[in-house]
């Protein structure tokens, strides 16, 4: 019993120690918050003044603000006044120069009033001089005019007697060309009477024939393969065509111009020797040969005219013995030179 007495006061005595330590600590947070409050307030106080401050501080800077740009309005304004003055004093100094170079030159131009004077009279006199000339040019084209109109009438008097030449030549060709018909017409006649004795010779012969108005003789008749020497047994062939030419020369008037031309052709087989290189050359032999024989029965050489063709004048373009036959050949044509 003792014992639980005992534990029960024991028990009983701690309240009063929670008391004192709650009080404690309510005193303390009573205190703090006191502390706080009076540092808020302090610093509430503080904080309001430098608001103030600070207020006051930006109405300073907004008037120093409007005072610079009073400042700087007021600043261009006197630039602009000293630009133009400094405008207005140039061209001050450049009227000031303008006076004075005039200044100078009337100065100058007065000092030079005798020279002008001297000046002005020369020219007056080469005036004159060129007045004289004027008119000394104007006489001579008068005379250059006198003798253009003595020209002109002399050109038309010559144009005059070139209408007259013109027709007279025109005249005179008309003639020529009436003669020279008739000349044309003429020796046609004799170069058909020509070939008209010329068919009584050759007969019926088919190796030599008249074509148009060409005479023509096989190769084969006047010449071996090959060669342009005349074969023995075509002179008489010759000396008939010759005798032939003569009687008609002696029918033919003079002054007609007449020749006696012989072509040579052969055929296309070709022939390369040393006495022929090719079938012109032997063409032209072989017409040369018949010239010159024409020549020692009497033909005058100015009626004489050699031609060569080689194989370039076919009268057959094929490739038979027959073909080839026939484009060797000696033509003979009376023509005019």
């Amino acid at each position: 019993m003792a014992s639980i007495r005992a534990r029960s006061q024991r028990s009983l005595n701690v309240w009063p120690g929670y008391v004192d330590a709650l009080a404690t600590l309510l005193l303390a947070v009573v205190f703090l918050l006191t502390v706080f409050v009076v540092g808020q307030f302090f610093l509430s106080q503080e904080l309001t003044g430098r608001d103030a401050v600070l207020n006051r501080l930006n109405r300073q800077i907004a008037d120093l603000t409007d005072l610079l740009a009073l400042e700087r309005s007021g600043r261009r304004a006197q630039e602009e006044a000293a630009a133009g003055l400094r405008n207005t004093l140039t061209a001050t100094e450049a009227e000031r120069d303008r006076l004075r170079a005039l200044a100078d030159a009337s100065e100058a131009a007065q000092g030079k009033s005798a020279d002008v004077d001297a000046q002005l009279a020369a020219e007056r006199g080469a005036t004159q001089r060129a007045q004289n000339q004027v008119e000394l040019l104007n006489e001579q084209i008068r005379a250059l005019r006198r003798q253009l109109a003595a020209l002109e009438d002399a050109l038309a008097a010559s144009e005059s007697r070139d209408r007259e030449s013109q027709a007279r030549i025109a005249e005179l060709g008309s003639r020529l060309n009436v003669a020279l018909a008739q000349r044309v017409q003429e020796l046609a006649r004799y170069r058909s009477d020509f070939f008209g004795r010329l068919r009584q010779i050759i007969g019926s012969r088919t190796d030599v024939r008249v074509v148009g108005d060409r005479f023509v003789l096989q190769s084969e008749v006047l010449f071996a393969a090959g060669s342009a020497a005349l074969k023995p047994d075509a002179e008489p062939e010759l000396d008939r065509i010759a005798g032939a030419i003569l009687d008609i020369a002696r029918e033919i008037p003079a002054d007609i111009p007449w020749v006696l031309r012989v072509d040579g052709h052969t055929d296309a087989r070709p022939i390369q020797s040393a006495q022929f290189p090719s079938n012109w050359a032997l063409s032209a032999a072989r017409a040369i040969a018949v010239v010159q024989y024409l020549r020692t029965k009497g033909i005058p050489p100015q009626r004489l005219l050699a031609g060569a063709f080689g194989e370039f004048q076919p009268l057959d373009s094929g490739t038979s013995d027959e073909a080839y036959a026939r484009n060797r050949r000696i033509e003979m044509k009376l023509t005019e030179r």
